[in-house]
C-alpha cells in the first residue's frame, strides 16, 4: 500500500513551505505499510530555534490555505523539535543538533522514500 495522492500533495506543499523558510535536509517517507495512523512523515532541519518555529508556522499556514487542518502541535515552546500532526501526515521540524542526536529517520529505515520537487 502506498500513500494517497492527497497525502503526497500535502507533503509537497509542506516541503515547499519549509524550503521557502530555509529548511534543510527535507526528507519525506511513505510510512503507510509501517504506521497505521499516517501515510507520510516529513522531516526538516533548521539551524536555530527561531527558524524551527518559523518553518513550523509556515507549513501550518500553507496547509491551512490548502484546506488541511492542523490537528495537534507539540514542542513549540522549546523550539528545538516541533511535531505537527495533520492527520495523514506528521511533520517533524527539528533543530539540526536534535536531528543528528536522535537520528529519528533511522527508526523508519524500512519506509519508502518519497521524491519531492525542490523549490
Amino acid at each position: 500500500m502506498t500513500a494517497s495522492a492527497r497525502s503526497l500533495e500535502i507533503a509537497q506543499i509542506a516541503a515547499t513551505a519549509a524550503q521557502d523558510k530555509l529548511g534543510e535536509n527535507v526528507v519525506c517517507l511513505d510510512v503507510t505499510g509501517l504506521f497505521p495512523l499516517a501515510d507520510i512523515f516529513l522531516f526538516v532541519s533548521a539551524r536555530n530555534e527561531r527558524q524551527v518555529a518559523a518553518i513550523a508556522d509556515e507549513i501550518a499556514d500553507q496547509l491551512h490555505l490548502a484546506g488541511v487542518k492542523l490537528q495537534r502541535q507539540e514542542g513549540k515552546a522549546a523550539g528545538r523539535w516541533i511535531l505537527l500532526d495533520f492527520g495523514d501526515m506528521l511533520v517533524h521540524v527539528m533543530h539540526e543538533e536534535e536531528r543528528l542526536f536522535y537520528s529519528i529517520e533511522r527508526l523508519w529505515k524500512d519506509a519508502v522514500p518519497v521524491q519531492l520537487i525542490e523549490s
